[in-house]
């Protein structure tokens, strides 16, 4: 028995095993014997730390409460006690939830990057400005900068929701990730300025001046980043963007935090003269009404119409031309979309190399160019880690090329027996006779043939005496093991040994991504930083009107 020291609330020792009490179980005896309304009334603090009850099976010992520990007992309402505990338990989901978005951006990036056959029926892959796909330095630092844009857009959508401080983590999370990228590979992105700004700006939300000194850094690395990138007279970001001006918003809420972090350490005329280019650009902004009913009366939706005009510089013509690419834009990705699906669907069928890569389509289509059958040329290149020299010569050697031949029809009984015996279990388990369903499974018949097949033979059957020793079903529904075993990893079409996945997760941050567009960073909603702009304009007045009075 070990002995612990309670002071507070209720002072004196207890006894007790601390292989096999709980904080739970410690909080009710303190409770007791303090003779309060219960344990939510009590708070445990030991080392500094405030014990907490987690999911109830940890041990005091686990906790790193030895003999002789000191537990400070504090008495609390049932309320407050009740509210403490719902915040260390919105504080521990939180945490959860924070670890599970950093290992799916974590998996989604490595899966996507390195070549491995996709588990999803869509594959992430990097892409510029105009639609393009890039190749941003190595391996590596395409993993980097595509986990950095994931959770950023995942920040981005917790903005959105006025979850400030979730954002804020997964924003610090995007900005590691990001560092794991060779910097002469991100002077090309504007992403890690407007990751930059975005932090900041989540600051200001917060309302949290512990973070000025960081904040006043942050803006100058992100008004660094994006002159860059955008070009110090945006000469870059027009030729990109055919002329529309994208990045005024973004550079209104650059001015604006500017202004604030210049305000609050006292720098009065620099921010005064920040504010007041963010206003001017704020004005720039403001869609006329009569120009915004023109374009929704073409059929485009509010939203669409507002984010035109603002990116056209309030041009009508050009807003509207821009919609229409736009839609050809997104009509043209829907079409790409279902390739790339066929495109992974297709790779499916050939497995994955030695390296669990998927089978590079573009050298299978030259080797099908030349004249070889298409299996046989997918084979050849899974062998050989798509290797297309060493595919070639493969295929070209007689005694290889047989060889590959004997083992993809191998492969394709294998699995057709695979699919009957799957059948077959399938239907025993629907309550038909094994003997009869293996004799009625043919090959080529749907499911629906065969069930339909077996019912009409059922029908011509004889009736069975409910009290008789007659059983339609008479052979256990045991599932056979060796009838349903995947294919050996060296037999291409396996996918056997996939790794454990947060599917929610991925699905939420791939969702996230998918409905992003080139143009999706600028697109700004401005309202909070109108708000802003007038607020420390004003405070910089009141300042000015106080220096005004003492001066006199």
């Amino acid at each position: 028995m070990a002995k612990v020291r309670i002071g507070g609330t209720w002072a004196g020792v207890i006894e007790l095993e601390l292989e096999n009490w709980t904080v739970a179980m410690l909080r009710e005896e303190v409770a007791k014997r303090s003779n309060v309304d219960g344990p939510d009334s009590i708070n445990l603090i030991c080392a500094g730390k405030v014990l907490k009850d987690g999911d109830g099976t940890e041990k005091l010992s686990q906790l790193g409460i030895k003999n002789t520990a000191k537990i400070l007992a504090s008495r609390v309402s049932v309320d407050e006690g009740k509210s403490l505990k719902h915040e260390l338990m919105a504080e521990e989901e939180r945490s959860r939830r924070l670890a599970r978005v950093k290992a799916a951006a974590t998996a989604l990036s490595k899966r996507h990057v390195d070549g491995s056959l996709p588990i999803e029926d869509f594959n992430i892959e990097l892409e510029d400005q105009g639609g393009q796909k890039v190749q941003l330095g190595t391996e590596t630092d395409q993993r980097a900068v595509m986990m950095g844009l994931m959770l950023h857009a995942n920040a981005k959508n917790l903005i959105r929701r006025q979850l400030y401080k979730e954002a804020l983590e997964v924003l610090t999370m995007g900005e590691e990730a990001f560092s794991l990228c060779d910097p002469k590979v991100l002077e090309l992105v504007d992403n890690v300025p407007m990751l930059q700004i975005d932090m900041v700006w989540c600051y200001f939300l917060l309302r949290d001046i512990s973070w000025l000194s960081v904040a006043g850094i942050r803006i100058e690395k992100a008004r660094e980043g994006l002159e860059r990138c955008h070009g110090k007279d945006l000469s870059r970001v027009r030729l990109l963007q055919a002329g529309c001006h994208p990045e005024l918003a973004l550079h209104m809420r650059l001015e604006l935090l500017a202004g604030v972090v210049a305000y609050h350490n006292g720098r009065f005329d620099e921010s005064r003269k920040a504010l007041t280019s963010a206003q001017a650009k704020f004005s720039q902004l403001q869609v006329p009404d009569e120009a915004l009913s023109h374009v929704m009366s073409m059929g485009f939706k509010e939203h669409d119409a507002r984010k035109a005009l603002r990116l056209n510089n309030q041009d009508i013509g050009s807003a509207v031309d821009f919609l229409f690419a736009e839609k050809a834009k997104r009509a043209q990705k829907r079409e790409d979309d279902i390739r790339h699906r066929m495109d992974i669907m297709e790779q499916k069928q050939y497995g994955v190399t030695p390296l669990k890569k998927a089978v590079n389509l573009e050298k299978l289509k030259e080797l099908v160019a030349i004249g070889f059958e298409k299996n046989l040329a997918a084979e050849a290149l899974r062998r050989n880690e798509n290797d297309f020299q060493k595919a070639l010569d493969d295929l070209t050697s007689p005694a290889t090329n047989s060889a590959i031949q004997l083992d993809i029809e191998s492969r394709k009984r294998k699995r057709k027996q695979q699919t009957a015996d799957a059948r077959i279990e399938e239907l025993v388990s629907m309550g038909f006779d094994r003997s009869r369903v293996v004799a009625a499974v043919q090959d080529g018949e749907t499911m629906e043939q065969t069930i339909s097949r077996l019912l009409s033979e059922t029908e011509q059957l004889p009736t069975v005496d409910a009290n008789s020793n007659g059983n339609l079903a008479s052979e256990p529904n045991n599932v056979n093991p060796d009838s349903l075993t995947n294919n050996d990893t060296d037999e291409g079409p396996s996918t056997a040994g996939e790794e454990e996945r947060d599917v929610e997760m991925e699905d939420e941050l791939a969702k996230e991504i998918e409905v992003a567009d080139a143009l999706s960073d600028y697109d700004i909603e401005i309202t909070k930083e109108g708000e802003a702009i007038n607020e420390y304009l004003t405070l910089l007045a009141s300042t000015d009107n106080g220096n005004k009075a003492l001066s006199s």
